[in-house]
């Protein structure tokens, strides 16, 4: 049974803290989430050790399959959300190998060494990937990496600067587009928000609009990764990766092979179209895929068919197993013909499937840690902390600061959503209710903030993957990109507060962005030293 009398109070913040201390210090992922969970396992269960080491054992166990008693019935069921996310992680890395195998990257590296001949060039085709693949935040950064790893690796272009190209593409891109995942679910919330305080003037989806003008920092952070792709800016860390990149070395080899690396001697006689045409497959199985879903709940309900709609109930973990299936299916019917490449292909899917194993273990680690912390109660805790702070006026940069520190300590922003957006409506309800669409805004910022920081995120275990990048590499290297993007939100919320519009508070925030990187600009031209 359940101890839960450190729950919801500052002790819960001891688990995210330690993982995340931890993986800074040691620069080793998986002993610092393991020791987070074991932490916040102590916690939960009153530091008894029998019962800690049961629970965290019930508990790894239901991040795969959920126990009787925990939420399923009879023998139990399984977790269709995680088990299709690690499917679909292992489908990809077989996928990607074969394609290796058949000289396919090699070929696209070749057409693009032809025709993207600057590293500027590799840097701004990444960024519009990025944002044209907005359907969902784990998809983009996959896809978006395994397309452009041959690009950015002839240009000489560190794999921890394309996973912040990636990192930066995915969720500032999903948080403001409504025909996305992301999206359809932020405007559910709010639809809930609106009408729990009978706001009847503007509907659901009009509000989202208006909080997505109203997210200073996903626009900040879409802005500066395009200026940072376009001046090839390096910042802090970012700089020893890129003179290491510069000499050959895209990744630190050090720490041996990262996540989604591939070492496969390739076939002779490759051809772009075998790297491009799997990907194509991929993108048009899984969008597909996401709107039958998508369907086929809006008519279980009743409900007629709707673009949005079908966004909004979708089964994504569904559509991208699907989607991934479908891709290494095609990509093997592709290659089949060619003998070269059949007589190696059951090796070459053995070290696509081994090359993702790196990535499963990190994930499976994050989600069950952030399971602990959810039931440690520490977003509550947190969120408790800003009831009748301040004026109304300060709210949005108080509720930015605290949604960023909640998806840090969490590793979810949909978590800090589903907390924040609620309290953000009864805030605004209790002291100015024309304050509630910034409310509601700054919440989506401060959690695509914290989710760009934090080490136990999944979308930034699954950008560094899709790069192929280790992980603490490149959350170390994203944290100054994520800081000038917070330091010019919270100049755009504090002219808000100080009176004035939200347009004008989004000016203030990109000029601030725009003097900060020009200044890192300047600073930049100065020769970096590895």
């Amino acid at each position: 049974m359940e101890l839960t009398s450190h729950a919801t109070s500052s002790l819960s913040l001891l688990a995210p803290l330690v993982a995340i201390g931890l993986a800074v210090i040691t620069r080793r992922v998986l002993l610092s989430l393991a020791m987070g969970s074991l932490v916040g396992a102590l916690l939960l269960y009153d530091f008894q050790p029998l019962a800690t080491l049961s629970g965290l054992a019930s508990r790894l166990i239901g991040v795969f399959w959920t126990l009787p008693g925990s939420g399923g019935t009879g023998v139990g069921e399984a977790n269709t959300w995680n088990l299709s996310i690690l499917a679909f992680l292992l489908l990809l890395g077989a996928m990607v190998a074969m394609v290796t195998l058949s000289g396919g990257t090699r070929a696209f590296g070749e057409w693009a060494r032809e025709h993207v001949r600057t590293r500027r060039g590799a840097q701004v085709t990444t960024v519009v990937l990025g944002a044209v693949i907005f359907i969902d935040d784990y998809f983009n950064s996959l896809a978006v990496g395994n397309i452009s790893r041959p690009l950015t690796d002839r240009q000489g272009i560190s794999r921890a600067k394309l996973a912040y190209l990636i990192d930066s593409t995915a969720a500032p891109i999903c948080v403001i587009t409504p025909i996305s995942s992301w999206g359809a679910y932020i405007i559910s919330l709010v639809g809930g928000v609106l009408a729990a305080h009978a706001v009847t003037d503007i509907t659901a989806l009009k509000a989202f609009l208006e909080i997505s003008a109203l997210n200073f920092y996903a626009i900040s952070a879409l802005v500066l990764v395009m200026a940072s792709a376009w001046l090839d800016l390096d910042l802090g860390a970012m700089r020893r990766h890129a003179a290491m990149a510069r000499q050959g070395q895209v990744f630190d080899a050090s720490r041996g092979e990262p996540p989604g690396n591939l070492t496969i001697e390739e076939a002779e006689g490759g051809r772009t179209r075998d790297l491009l045409l799997p990907i194509l497959i991929l993108v048009a199985a899984t969008v597909a895929m996401i709107l039958y879903t998508g369907g086929a709940a809006l008519s279980a309900e009743g409900q007629a068919f709707s673009l949005l709609g079908a966004f909004e109930q979708t089964d994504v973990a569904t559509s991208l197993l699907v989607g991934g299936s479908a891709a290494l299916v095609a990509t093997l019917a592709l290659l089949w013909p060619r003998a070269t490449v059949r007589h190696r292909t059951g090796l070459a899917l053995l070290r696509g499937v081994h090359s993702m194993l790196p990535a499963v273990y990190i994930l499976v680690l994050a989600w069950l840690l952030t399971g602990i912390i959810s039931d440690l109660g520490t977003g509550a805790y947190l969120a408790s902390l800003v009831e009748g702070v301040l004026a109304a006026q300060w709210l949005p940069m108080l509720l930015f600061v605290l949604a960023g520190i909640m998806a840090f300590a969490t590793g979810t922003s949909w978590g800090t959503f589903g907390i924040m957006l609620p309290i953000a409506g009864d805030m605004a309800a209790a002291t100015d209710l024309a304050m509630l669409l910034p409310m509601m805004g700054a919440v989506l910022a401060g959690a695509v903030f914290g989710d760009h920081c934090s080490p136990i995120s999944d979308t930034t275990i699954l950008s560094s993957t899709g790069a192929a990048c280790h992980h603490i590499d490149h959350v170390l290297t994203q944290l100054p990109y994520a800081g000038l993007g917070a330091l010019s939100t919270l100049a755009g919320y504090l002219t808000l507060g100080l009176g004035g519009t939200g347009l004008l508070g989004l000016v203030v925030a990109l000029a601030t962005l725009a003097l900060a990187v020009a200044w890192q600009h300047r600073r930049h031209k100065r020769p970096a030293t590895a």
